[in-house]
């Protein structure tokens, strides 16, 4: 029904619990999804990922058939400076969230690109240093079970905001194996231009997210904003981007009701441009 590498992140059904929100997807059409772990933003997962939840997250995920992408995690503001009994705790959830998507079958655990705020702890490039020595870090912890390890970067309510920052961050992640997901949404809302962030990150994308934006609001429908899907999706396609793409309809401008009629619609139309 829709393209085999487009697929839906549960964030978009968000209100729902998630064997609702599974159904609601696969019931769409969508053949794939991203698992939503994201505290405050969506409880898909929770917070507090004990072994019990772990299972039972994994065992809904599985007996909906549906495929896994990855799962959109956080473990914490990554330019953050913990102590000893912190540090251990961000390791265990990071052992959670892989043990989840190792479970699962999804190629990568997505972690922010930094706290959710502009304001340097230390420095700009002291704290741009921490959070690609702890996504490099994670990186190797999630080879350890057989899974990837991306960020989403740039990110319009994080630390890594706009192109020159994100530009800074993959500069340090360079080689390093983790990849980098790009989204529209938040490119658009930061001011800046898709074809600028694509110029400065080309080869280094692993995952696409769509959702659409003006300068300042990440929350909108896809065709009610500013992104350019249709420049920016041939201009991945140019540049030899073989990876997946996700919607991420996080949006405000539709009701609960109306939200999976939307989801097809921007499926529909996205899938005629990949």
């Amino acid at each position: 029904m829709f393209h085999s590498r487009l697929g839906c992140s549960s964030i978009s059904f968000r209100h729902q619990d998630l064997a609702t929100a599974l159904r609601t997807m696969k019931g769409l059409g969508f053949e794939e999804i991203d698992l939503g772990a994201l505290p405050g933003v969506c409880d898909h997962v929770p917070y507090e990922l004990t072994e019990a939840a772990v299972d039972a997250a994994s065992e809904e995920v599985l007996a909906s058939g549906l495929r896994v992408r990855s799962v959109n995690g956080d473990i914490g503001d990554l330019n953050a400076v913990l102590d000893a009994d912190g540090e251990a705790a961000r390791q265990r959830h990071l052992d959670a969230l892989l043990t989840l998507t190792a479970n699962i079958g999804a190629k990568a655990l997505v972690l922010p690109c930094g706290a959710l705020h502009h304001t340097p702890v230390r420095t700009v490039e002291e704290d741009l240093d921490l959070v690609a020595a702890q996504l490099i870090g994670a990186g190797r912890h999630a080879a350890e079970f057989g899974v990837e390890l991306w960020t989403e970067s740039l990110h319009f309510l994080r630390f890594c905001w706009n192109l020159e920052r994100a530009g800074m961050l993959a500069d340090r992640l360079a080689g390093t194996g983790v990849g980098i997901v790009m989204d529209f949404s938040h490119i658009v809302a930061s001011g800046e231009d898709i074809q600028a962030y694509l110029d400065r990150h080309r080869g280094r994308i692993s995952h696409v997210h769509l959702r659409d934006a003006v300068p300042g609001n990440i929350n909108l429908s896809i065709g009610n904003g500013d992104a350019d899907f249709a420049g920016g999706l041939k201009r991945l396609a140019a540049d030899g981007y073989t990876g997946h793409f996700s919607l991420e309809l996080e949006t405000r401008d539709v009701t609960n009701d109306e939200r999976p009629a939307a989801a097809a619609k921007a499926a529909s139309f996205i899938t005629d441009l990949i």
